[in-house]
């Protein structure tokens, strides 16, 4: 089994000074998903499931037509962690400097996530559960040894989503423990391309990472975080 997992392009978070609390992409974020769809056209997945973030939709629409699917589906439990909703509108100085305050804070405040906004362990749970409960639709199970068991070698899942989502996506099928702070170990960029495979190990089977962060369909001057 494979699981793409494909970040959304480069998102608009400020308009007219004003930031953006669900944003859409920007002139640069469209030509980088143009450049994903190509990277990916042609290649068939049993199901295509997008983030409902306006951000990771725009980005999975230029896949229309390009990948081959019976399935797309957009999946609420696949949005990224919750940011406060009166940020919208806000001045982008103000939210700039309230996420520069917030990287100081101690550890256990990062759980806590944001005031106003998705707690961390909320969000992290909110991932997990719909992962697993996704997984198992199409038969495939984690023992309580940890191991995987009935993947089908053939079956092919492209996510389309967010940083965070992708994060917590891989350390919970890596095995990793949680950190409140998943997008920053696993720092992905823009319409980037992360690719798991099952391996069978022991009783059972494993995800393995192949490749992390892939860019190499955008140009340079395109590439950005």
């Amino acid at each position: 089994m494979q699981i793409v997992l494909l970040r959304h392009a480069q998102p608009a978070w400020i308009r007219a000074q004003e930031a953006q609390v669900d944003p859409d992409l920007t002139d640069l974020g469209h030509r980088q998903a143009a450049c994903t769809a190509d990277r990916l056209a042609g290649e068939a997945f049993d199901a295509v499931l997008v983030s409902t973030a306006v951000r990771a939709r725009s980005t999975a629409a230029h896949l229309d037509g390009r990948v081959a699917t019976p399935h797309t589906a957009e999946r609420a439990w696949l949005h990224e962690l919750r940011m406060p909703d009166a940020w919208q509108g806000s001045p982008s100085e103000e939210v700039g400097r309230a996420l520069r305050d917030a990287r100081r804070r101690p550890r256990e405040q990062w759980w806590d996530g944001l005031p106003g906004g998705e707690p961390f362990r909320d969000f992290h749970a909110r991932v997990t559960t719909g992962l697993l409960d996704e997984l198992a639709r199409f038969g495939l199970h984690r023992g309580r040894d940890g191991l995987w068991q009935s993947p089908d070698p053939e079956l092919r899942l492209l996510v389309v989503a967010h940083a965070g989502t992708n994060s917590l996506i891989l350390g919970e099928l890596l095995g990793l423990q949680p950190e409140p702070w998943e997008w920053e170990r696993f720092a992905s960029d823009h319409a980037s391309l992360t690719f798991l495979r099952t391996a069978p190990i022991a009783t059972g089977h494993i995800f393995a990472l192949h490749r992390f962060s892939e860019v190499a369909h955008l140009p340079p001057e395109l590439v950005t975080a």
